[in-house]
């Protein structure tokens, strides 16, 4: 008998579906589209709305059928309208992803005509020859209203502190002093030896004041209202420099307009706490505060030559540099810690934001 070569095993490979089970299929992601939490839109490769479900619905306030078949620009004010025009085209010709794959912030336009800070992920799928992508959204109003509310809070603290230490223990301070030097003077006319001490304490006191200023102007920064970032800035670069006597400039490209006093106060405790971690633990002698800025976005660097970034760093952060990473999250700002490349010793703390999500509230 003549011997038959078997050819490949197809005996592992699944079955195609029947009509039946594609239909069921189909009905089952449309169920799970339906009942999902977040909003979800699929939109085809030329930004036409092919699916919205009910959480999108409630978020943005239209019905399903309003939005499906018009372009997504429907729900994005502009300039986000023409921005996303152009990088859906961008990514047909070039194949560049900016948003694909990577959450991110952006500003979206509700049915009345108010917007809303959300979270957007966006994924890219292939059905049937055709291009879609799957974005998912999550509101983030009252988280941002709440992160708000709690810096609020420890702001407002911060003040307090920075008013009793000045009213009451400046004030005593000040007293002392006073008293101290009289005594130095009685003593010095009567030629006593006690003099002497009295004038240690008399600079032990002066210090003590000049150690309180210090803390209450950390705790307590320049009025936000009515200045400008930059100006607020290049008052911090003149007090670092004459508290500490190191060398500290403020470069910029630009004006920055920023009008919200809280966005301002939470860039300028940004840059706060990078300048005294470069001066306390980097003991940096150099440090440069650099401002650059386009339309859309706002790059705010604090760059020192310091000792630089323990190896253990990330894992040893202290509450510093978490608030100065909150503070961040709260202005939508992506934030960067890494040694400086050159010329090889020191950090730079870099903060990157969009003016517009960050002044949205």
């Amino acid at each position: 008998m003549a011997e038959t070569k078997a050819g490949p095993s197809n005996e592992f490979d699944p079955p195609a579906p029947t009509a039946g089970e594609l239909e069921q299929s189909v009905a089952h992601a449309h169920a799970v589209l339906a009942t999902a939490v977040d909003a979800i839109i699929v939109i085809d490769g030329r930004g036409i709305v092919e699916s919205f479900n009910h959480a999108a619905e409630h978020m943005f306030g239209y019905s399903a059928d309003e939005v499906i078949g018009r372009n997504i620009g429907l729900l994005m004010p502009e300039p986000y309208r023409r921005e996303h025009d152009g990088y859906l085209q961008r990514y047909q010709e070039t194949g560049q992803r900016h948003i694909i794959g990577v959450g991110r912030e952006v500003i979206a336009l509700r049915k009345d005509g108010t917007t809303i800070p959300v979270d957007l992920a966006v994924s890219e799928l292939a059905w049937e020859g055709q291009q879609y992508f799957v974005g998912m959204l999550r509101d983030l109003t009252e988280r941002k209203r709440l992160e708000r509310e709690i810096l609020t809070i420890s702001e407002d603290e911060q003040q307090r502190i920075g008013r009793d230490l000045h009213d009451d223990l400046g004030q005593q301070l000040t007293g002392i002093a006073f008293m101290s030097k009289v005594l130095q003077r009685s003593l010095a006319k009567r030629d006593m030896p006690e003099e002497a001490d009295a004038q240690k304490i008399t600079n032990l006191v002066e210090q003590a004041i000049r150690h309180t200023r210090r803390l209450i102007r950390g705790l307590s920064p320049i009025d936000m209202d009515g200045l400008s970032l930059l100006d607020a800035l290049q008052r911090f670069v003149d007090d670092t420099r004459e508290t500490f006597d190191i060398a500290c400039r403020l470069e910029w490209t630009q004006d920055v307009t920023i009008n919200d006093p809280d966005v301002k106060t939470h860039l300028y405790r940004i840059v706060q706490e990078a300048t005294h971690n470069a001066i306390r633990h980097g003991k940096a002698e150099h440090i440069a505060i650099r401002v650059e800025s386009s339309e859309q976005r706002v790059t705010l660097s604090v760059i020192d030559d310091g000792r630089g970034l323990p190896d253990d760093y990330k894992d040893t952060q202290g509450v510093g540099l978490r608030n100065m990473g909150h503070r961040a999250r709260i202005l939508g700002a992506d934030l960067s810690i890494s040694p400086v490349p050159e010329p090889g010793r020191g950090v730079v703390v870099t903060c990157t934001f969009d003016p517009r999500i960050a002044e949205h509230g």
